[in-house]
């Protein structure tokens, strides 16, 4: 968690607010988001980034509330969506549509008429048939329209993340992005049509990754895409490095991300490029909290329970991923020198009709 989350004495707060009156006024289960959290972390993230020209697209699926949209929006953030709900959030929260990236393997015909009639950015390319599908929606709209929709190919670059397998996504054997070769076969024939405009080139390797050199590595490979398109005469404007920035959630060595900025603008410094980068579990996931709430503590033979509130349909990673959250008492108890606390080991879980609803274990 950010410093914004900290004890005074016995209660826990987030910023100068108690988090038990959070819990009073507004009931558990609740989420409790950090507005100075969310800003440090957008302000670290793009602080070294200063002296190349980049566009950060704040990626809307890490957190899509509309006050977190406009906070980020007004903080100088772009976004990245994935469906034509996040679009029509976005827009909502004011965002300026030349701002957007559109990217995921499965957009629809009705998401990309939404994103052309939008304006926005480009489209982040998954597939041969993707692409055929913006440019007959471009075409059937360019009458109305004229101007053509800017795209770009999610190389895959095949780099190996160190993070979950579910979260992993730059190498051949996952279903995001195409390979390389692949990739300037579509880039010819995007060139070749009035309907659509080559932006620039992207990837993704995956999430929650806090190793420097994948990053490093896919920025190299599609590097080295943009400058083959160059020698056949295609410009590019951007390269898109996708986010995946990953957080402490126990005790795991830290993304070093003055390094990853210094290597980056390193690389992008000399070329003709313009950078973007989609941060969001960097920016939200370490500024907020779920308030939930104890009813019972039960116990049998083989095991304890702390049953609350709040379960996996409130916080999925626990159940999905096996993923560790930090539990921490709103109120604890004082923890002087004559003070003794009982300890109970125990698997705290929720209120569903599901094993797999749990928070924690043991």
């Amino acid at each position: 968690m950010t410093e914004a989350f900290h004890y005074r004495g016995t209660q826990f707060f987030c910023e100068a607010v108690p988090v038990s009156s959070v819990a009073e006024q507004h009931g558990t289960p609740t989420y409790l988001y950090s507005q100075a959290g969310i800003l440090e972390n957008f302000r670290r993230v793009t602080q070294g980034l200063r002296q190349v020209p980049c566009l950060f697209c704040y990626s809307v699926k890490a957190n899509s509330n509309l006050r977190i949209l406009r906070l980020l929006r007004e903080a100088g953030a772009g976004f990245d969506i994935v469906s034509g709900g996040e679009l029509a959030r976005v827009r909502r929260a004011g965002a300026d549509p030349a701002r957007v990236v559109f990217s995921g393997v499965g957009k629809t015909a009705a998401e990309v008429d939404a994103g052309l009639e939008a304006g926005i950015l480009m489209f982040n390319v998954e597939s041969a048939g993707e692409l055929e599908l913006i440019e007959r929606c471009a075409r059937e709209r360019g009458s109305r329209q004229g101007r053509p929709a800017g795209i770009s190919v999610r190389v895959n670059p095949n780099v190996l993340a160190e993070t979950h397998p579910y979260i992993s996504t730059g190498q051949t054997i996952h279903k995001f992005g195409v390979p390389k070769e692949e990739a300037l076969e579509l880039y010819r024939r995007a060139a070749a049509s009035p309907h659509l405009k080559v932006r620039g080139v992207a990837c993704h390797i995956g999430s929650q990754i806090l190793a420097v050199e994948p990053f490093l590595q896919a920025l190299d490979e599609i590097l080295s895409v943009a400058g083959r398109l160059r020698s056949l005469g295609i410009e590019v404007e951007f390269l898109d490095l996708g986010g995946g920035f990953g957080i402490r959630y126990e005790n795991e060595e830290p993304l070093d991300l003055d390094r990853l900025t210094r290597e980056i603008e390193a690389r992008i410094r000399p070329t003709p490029y313009r950078l973007i980068l989609e941060p969001g579990r960097s920016v939200v996931g370490d500024a907020g909290i779920l308030i939930t709430r104890v009813l019972y503590v039960k116990r049998n033979q083989s095991k304890n329970f702390i049953i609350t509130d709040a379960g996996m349909n409130d916080l999925m990673r626990p159940a999905l991923y096996r993923s560790y959250h930090r539990i921490v008492p709103v109120k604890r108890r004082d923890q002087g020198p004559s003070s003794v606390g009982d300890k109970l080991r125990a698997d705290v879980v929720g209120p569903l009709c599901e094993t797999g609803d749990f928070l924690a274990q043991d």
